[in-house]
């Protein structure tokens, strides 16, 4: 009991040193709602622009530094295009990831639209961010229903399915599939995707793809190519 006791103490010290950076994303929710569109398209183009000039140990803190005003932003635009807003439990579990910390979440309570978040946030140094699921069905409905947040934030993302690989393209209708979520997915290369901001997929996708990279004779033929 002793053990358990120590293990719950810690996580309930873990999450609360996580609140005052939750509440400092809750303070800029008023300023942002009355951002535009534009502003936040430029405020991802901003962040992208000063990480691509700094040097590996200086974006770790940088990322940190921004934290709130990301989260904020991703919050505002998923509360404009998905009519859903993230919930402070969510708030928390998303900093817990980016902390490299493990969050666990009940089926229903938002897991998808936690990602965002950390996602978001570490796609801006450019090098690109991969969420691994399950399954193919999971990897094409989390990019799909996730894209328009993305999109609206100026984020590029795709995800990568058995033999497959596909861009969120919000001009873009595919009939295809049955999944409402997946109607914007267009069928482009597996490197094009790879290129993207933030890829879903499986760890079975990711694993074959880069043995496969590793037994290419020449660049062109690998497709886990982001330079950065």
């Amino acid at each position: 009991m002793l053990g358990l006791s120590k293990l719950f103490d810690s996580n309930d010290k873990q999450l609360s040193a996580i609140r005052p950076l939750v509440d400092k994303i809750n303070a800029l929710e008023k300023d942002f709602e009355q951002l535009s569109q534009e502003d936040i398209l430029q405020k991802t183009s901003q962040w992208k622009e000063e990480l691509g000039k700094m040097e590996d140990p200086k974006k770790v803190k940088y990322l940190d530094e921004i934290l709130p005003e990301a989260y904020a932003l991703v919050r505002e635009a998923a509360k404009r295009v998905l009519k859903q807003r993230i919930f402070d439990t969510q708030i928390l579990a998303g900093i817990a990831l980016h902390q490299g910390k493990i969050a666990e979440q009940k089926t229903g309570e938002g897991k998808t639209l936690t990602a965002t978040m950390p996602l978001y946030l570490n796609s801006l140094t450019g090098r690109g961010v991969h969420l691994i699921t399950p399954n193919d069905y999971l990897a094409r409905h989390g990019a799909g229903w996730m894209g328009p947040v993305y999109n609206y934030l100026g984020t590029s993302v795709g995800t990568i399915v058995e033999e497959k690989a596909f861009l969120y393209d919000s001009s873009f209708e595919n009939v295809q599939f049955e999944d409402e979520y997946a109607r914007h997915l267009r069928e482009v290369t597996r490197q094009e995707v790879y290129k993207c901001d933030v890829t879903y997929g499986t760890n079975h996708e990711y694993g074959f793809d880069y043995l496969r990279d590793n037994m290419s004779y020449s660049l062109d033929q690998m497709v886990q190519t982001n330079p950065r």
